[in-house]
């Protein structure tokens, strides 16, 4: 499979608020890895450090071997490898959605126009919204929203995509269809780091939990075996709450 990150001793702080301590783990290719934990726990601080969103107060975060919080790495280039999908959607609301999908291509990769149409429209086909390809982003439901923000970092070929609790901002029913996508993806052998409430996601299509709690990562386990079998007390508290 191979290693693709390696998070060591990764620390946080805003002000004398410590809200990441000591963060260890690694993500292996292919692999689906959802963060949970109650809210505050430091699971959006810890993905937005991931993505340099945040700059992490100390520690490293290792991308194939590199440490990309080294002064002459190219964060450009990391971005390029590593997508994110917000809970907001983020798109360019005076963009049709196919725009949306193409305008990274060309400017970031600098892929040709014709090229990066084509790669656009293969993934708003794989999400299902290529119908709407002409749309403008207010003319769609959240769900939908959702789905082309997942083909707009799609179409960028990222080896690793980090998800913000992408469903948190959804209806109940469209959730399922944003659900579904990212299970298709997992099925595909994307590499997913995932914070997410949906505990049925995190279960069943997972392959490791982290639970995190107060700023530590309280446990680091198979998906399965950490539904079944937690070993600590906040978690076993935790899962009796949302379960």
């Amino acid at each position: 499979m191979g290693l693709i990150f390696e998070i060591e001793n990764l620390k946080k702080s805003f002000g004398d608020n410590l809200v990441l301590k000591d963060i260890n783990f690694n993500v292996e290719s292919g692999e689906v890895v959802s963060i949970i934990g109650s809210s505050g726990s430091g699971k959006s601080t810890l993905l937005r450090c991931i993505n340099l969103l945040e700059e992490p107060g100390g520690g490293k975060i290792k991308f194939h071997g590199e440490d990309i919080l080294e002064k002459d790495s190219s964060i450009n280039k990391y971005r390029t490898k590593v997508g994110m999908v917000f809970q907001s959607f983020n798109l360019f609301n005076n963009m049709s959605v196919l725009e949306n999908c193409v305008i990274g291509q060309i400017k970031v990769l600098k892929r040709n126009r014709e090229e990066a149409v084509t790669i656009a429209e293969e993934f708003l086909k794989k999400v299902g919204m290529y119908p709407f390809k002409d749309a403008k982003p207010k003319s769609l439901s959240g769900g939908q929203k959702q789905r082309v923000a997942i083909a707009r970092s799609l179409s960028m070929s990222p080896e690793v995509l980090l998800f913000d609790e992408p469903t948190s901002a959804l209806d109940p029913e469209m959730v399922s269809e944003v659900l579904k996508v990212m299970n298709d993806l997992a099925n595909d052998g994307l590499t997913m780091i995932v914070v997410t409430h949906e505990m049925g996601f995190a279960r069943d299509v997972s392959n490791r939990v982290l639970f995190m709690d107060k700023g530590v990562i309280a446990e680091d386990s198979e998906a399965k075996e950490f539904f079944k079998n937690p070993k600590t007390e906040r978690a076993k508290e935790f899962l009796s709450k949302v379960l």
